[in-house]
């Protein structure tokens, strides 16, 4: 067997947001969302369900998930495999936007619902948290106090886990070892056999049953999203390049500064730093 990686948004969209993903969504945000006094998710409305064309139509590098649960809250799943300028600004609003969407002219604040955006990143975003999973709310910066939970940031960092399969205790871990490893898979490992709904979600990752056009639709978005890893990857070392180039020139222009100091004849100095002889004169004593 073979199995979609499902860190791509087309694979994503399609095992979590699908019509017939309810049980897969509600064990994936039962196990990845901690709320207060244990309570659970006992049934969801997954918003805007899984269409091929619109996937196929999509130029982003991400893909989200919605769904309002049964306790009132509603949730943004997104899966992010690029680290893009204003990739953190656009969780905040999603989620601010979704928030205040649910007012219309005349309604109440006290009406309004929590909204939750899980993020997974193929990518880390907090170097200095160890954490696989980082959770962020409105706190008091002094005392810790929370102001509001009402809109609640979770982020899952892939690269954070490093988990074998002989090594995986719970749930948590089973998902999110889902996530990173399912494309590389050529069977369904046996430790998941006792957790039905990631059955489930192997099955319908599973790249046999995929139409023609759920085919093309994958290579088109692994194709898509290479390419933007690559133009990234290429823009960073221009970058470090340019920078070592500029630390090169201003390490020169202070060898200089420290041998005109000391004394030293123009044309010797001209000759240690590769300095013209118009840049040299130009150095300050």
């Amino acid at each position: 067997m073979r199995f979609l990686d499902v860190r791509t948004d087309f694979a994503f969209k399609k095992v979590f947001g699908s019509e017939g993903s309810k049980d897969i969504l509600l064990s994936f945000l039962n196990a990845l969302i901690t709320f207060p006094d244990g309570e659970t998710i006992e049934d969801l409305t997954i918003v805007d369900p899984y269409q091929i064309p619109l996937i196929k139509g999509m130029k982003d590098t991400y893909v989200d998930v919605k769904a309002n649960l049964s306790n009132g809250s509603r949730v943004i799943i997104e899966m992010q495999v690029l680290s893009v300028k204003g990739f953190e600004q656009r969780i905040l609003y999603n989620a601010a936007k979704s928030y205040s969407a649910q007012l219309v002219t005349g309604d109440h604040f006290h009406l309004l619902n929590p909204v939750i955006a899980l993020t997974i990143t193929d990518f880390t975003m907090f170097d200095d948290i160890p954490d696989l999973k980082t959770v962020f709310r409105l706190t008091e910066t002094e005392h810790l106090v929370e102001y509001n939970g009402d809109i609640e940031l979770i982020f899952i960092e892939l690269p954070k886990f490093q988990k074998s399969e002989a090594e995986l205790t719970g749930i948590i871990d089973k998902w999110v070892y889902f996530l990173k490893n399912a494309g590389s898979l050529e069977y369904i490992p046996e430790t998941f056999s006792s957790e039905p709904e990631i059955v489930h979600a192997f099955e319908v990752a599973n790249m046999a049953g995929l139409s023609l056009e759920e085919h093309e639709a994958q290579w088109k978005r692994q194709d898509f999203i290479m390419l933007q890893r690559g133009s990234i990857e290429h823009a960073r070392e221009l970058g470090e390049a340019t920078g070592e180039a500029k630390g090169r020139e201003e390490e020169k222009r202070n060898n200089a500064r420290k041998m005109k100091q000391l004394g030293i004849a123009l044309d010797i100095i001209m000759q240690v730093t590769g300095l013209s002889e118009e840049e040299a004169k130009k150095i300050p004593d």
